[in-house]
């Protein structure tokens, strides 16, 4: 989330391990709960991962792929929404096809997996207790996977998504390429069937996560120094591309000075 301490102030975030069973494709649930009534409403940006999410939220749930660009959520009034963000490269096993085919595109549940959704969306928004929510969800989840093999394919993007993420020193595809012993080109095809975005996004997004952490961490930034520890040329390139997707420039995002507020 972009502008976390903001955030606080207008609604609430909880996490949920999934249980052992869906581990292996779910990396966790979340749920955001609002009460907003006679208060402002809020618009929430969000600095998207190399996720798909199924979103039980009104009007309809919605299968969210991958946002290359920020997300925004507009909260008013009281609710909540409950969240399955699912592993690098779990989803394909419930998508009949490239996940990237799913990339800067939100799919009403309903056309994905049926009446059965819609069920479930009943139970998850009608429910005041995490718990409920959070079982209803999973039942569903258990239902859509039933026969469901696993795919080493899968598990080997969400490890190479892991390793970009956990290793600020890997900075370019061919060096990812030379470690897993793939050729760029094949990374390239296993990313778009699985992950949804290139490794290049995924190496620059980890980039761009960091440069936000440290801007909302309250602490003083060398931003030439972060821009040469990310890999970036020089700190304009670290500017031009934070710049293009959150809306301000690192220095003044740090500053609580972002385009839109929040």
């Amino acid at each position: 989330m972009l502008r976390p301490d903001l955030a606080a102030r207008h609604f609430e975030l909880l996490r949920e391990e999934p249980d052992d069973d869906l581990a292996p494709y779910v990396e966790f649930h979340w749920v955001v709960r609002w009460d907003l009534r006679g208060r402002p409403a809020h618009d929430q940006r969000v600095l998207s991962h190399p996720n798909v999410h199924l979103v039980f939220e009104r009007p309809q749930a919605a299968v969210y792929g991958v946002n290359r660009g920020v997300y925004a959520h507009h909260l008013t009034g009281a609710g909540h929404v409950f969240g399955v963000k699912f592993r690098p490269g779990a989803f394909r096993a419930l998508f009949d096809g490239p996940v990237a085919a799913l990339t800067d595109r939100r799919v009403p549940a309903a056309d994905l997996f049926g009446e059965a959704v819609t069920r479930t969306e009943r139970v998850v928004l009608g429910a005041r207790d995490v718990a409920v929510m959070k079982r209803a969800a999973q039942d569903f989840l258990r239902g859509v996977l039933d026969g469901a093999v696993p795919d080493p394919a899968a598990r080997e993007a969400a490890a190479l998504v892991d390793r970009i993420a956990g290793a600020p020193a890997l900075l370019r595809v061919g060096q990812l390429a030379t470690e897993s012993g793939h050729s760029v080109r094949t990374l390239q095809r296993l990313f778009a069937e699985y992950v949804g975005v290139p490794p290049k996004w995924v190496l620059r997004r980890a980039r761009l996560h960091e440069a936000a952490a440290r801007a909302d961490s309250g602490a003083a930034v060398d931003w030439a120094a972060l821009a040469a520890d990310l890999g970036y040329a020089d700190q304009a390139h670290l500017v031009r591309d934070f710049t293009a997707v959150v809306g301000a420039p690192p220095a003044r995002y740090a500053a609580g000075g972002d385009a839109s507020g929040t």
